[in-house]
């Protein structure tokens, strides 16, 4: 049975072992809550329990005495007051159909830690979570930001920001997931909020396989700052505040996921550039990379928008075998040889210092105690 250490914390349920959901039950946990996960192995679930470790996918990092797990799923959302979900998003739909019976008639906050759109559908995280659970919109929320698991498991400090439609449910959720290491923001914007981590890891894969071919700073850092317009103008398309792609969800975790090691989506593009086929990148990897999946629905949003993407199109086509990655130079596409104005936001040309503002803004936010950004509060 779950161990549950002190009564009078308030509980909560992560569903999924892996190294962000274990990660976020840590930051659960060290901000005063009774973290019950839920792993689909019955050994690892007995070794957060009893060594208080998650060896394969946090190595060296000690549990908190008040995360506990189980494998039994019921057990884990019994009596939880917010539940969190970190699972594979192309397997969302059907974890969330066993969910579902256990939420019914309740009202509690469902947060959304997974960072993709589904397959088949191109829909976001939060909109299966809404068809699968069929509970009010109000009642989800979704965490993004500058979130590498290994590095927040070290308690090193960072930021993220919690979105809702309903702006009750997102100070709720922000107010239980923070503590001394881990400061929340809140927004409303959920559509831009989502597709900024969905987004980011597209521009991630791209990195990495220019890391892996061999390509410097100059290049990289090309990508990214293109990579930003390209996600803002799809984005933007979809509904999203444009002001969200510029802060933690979008320029924050930008920046993370494509500059560190840590990355999944930055090593399956490394594996790719190096020469590995799609295929054997997938098997190399103990854990998803997001970027992979997402990059068809993307496109096909991206297309039905009338929205061009150009990084994503260059890494889906290394991904289909049909570009050598020594190849790949997305941010120098253009449709002619004219000179083009460079466009730093959506739709805008020229304002050079929108960038800077953007860059300055995510590091105003993950200062302890920083100025309040226009749109995202704390």
């Amino acid at each position: 049975m779950t161990r549950r250490p002190d009564s009078a914390a308030p509980r909560v349920a992560v569903i999924g072992a892996g190294s962000w959901g274990t990660t976020f039950g840590k930051i659960l946990a060290d901000g005063g809550a009774d973290v019950v996960m839920w792993a689909r192995r019955p050994e690892l679930s007995h070794e957060i329990n009893e060594a208080k470790r998650n060896s394969q996918y946090l190595p060296g990092i000690n549990l908190p005495r008040t995360m506990s797990a189980t494998h039994h799923l019921s057990e884990a959302l019994d009596g939880a007051t917010q539940v969190y979900l970190s699972i594979p998003s192309q397997t969302a739909r059907q974890n969330l159909k066993a969910v579902r019976p256990l939420v019914a008639g309740t009202d509690v906050p469902i947060v959304s830690l997974m960072k993709g759109v589904e397959k088949r559908s191109g829909l976001r995280m939060s909109q299966v979570i809404e068809q699968e659970l069929r509970c009010d919109p109000a009642r989800i929320a979704v965490a993004s930001g500058p979130n590498l698991a290994l590095e927040i498991a070290r308690e090193q400090p960072t930021a993220a920001v919690i979105s809702s439609t309903s702006q009750e449910t997102a100070d709720a959720v922000a107010r239980r997931a923070r503590n001394r290491y881990f400061r929340t923001f809140v927004n409303t914007d959920v559509i831009g909020t989502e597709f900024g981590g969905v987004l980011k890891n597209l521009i991630a894969v791209a990195i990495g396989i220019v890391d892996g071919v061999g390509y410097g700073e100059n290049t990289k850092a090309s990508i990214i700052t293109r990579g930003l317009v390209e996600m803002t103008d799809f984005a933007v398309a979809q509904g999203a505040q444009p002001e969200t792609l510029q802060g933690l969800a979008g320029l924050g975790d930008l920046i993370a996921t494509c500059q560190s090691p840590l990355s999944r989506n930055n090593t399956a593009g490394r594996l790719l550039g190096q020469g590995y086929s799609y295929h054997d990148v997938v098997k190399q990897m103990d854990q998803t990379a997001e970027g992979l999946g997402s990059v068809a629905p993307i496109l096909q949003l991206a297309r039905e928008a009338g929205i061009a993407m150009p990084i994503a199109e260059q890494v889906k086509m290394v991904l289909d075998g049909t570009m050598h990655p020594r190849d790949i130079a997305p941010h120098l596409t253009t449709d002619d040889d004219q000179p083009q104005g460079e466009r730093t936001q959506n739709e805008q040309a020229g304002g050079g210092g929108a960038l800077w503002r953007s860059l300055q803004r995510a590091l105003d936010q993950l200062r302890n105690g920083g100025r309040r950004a226009a749109g995202d509060r704390p």
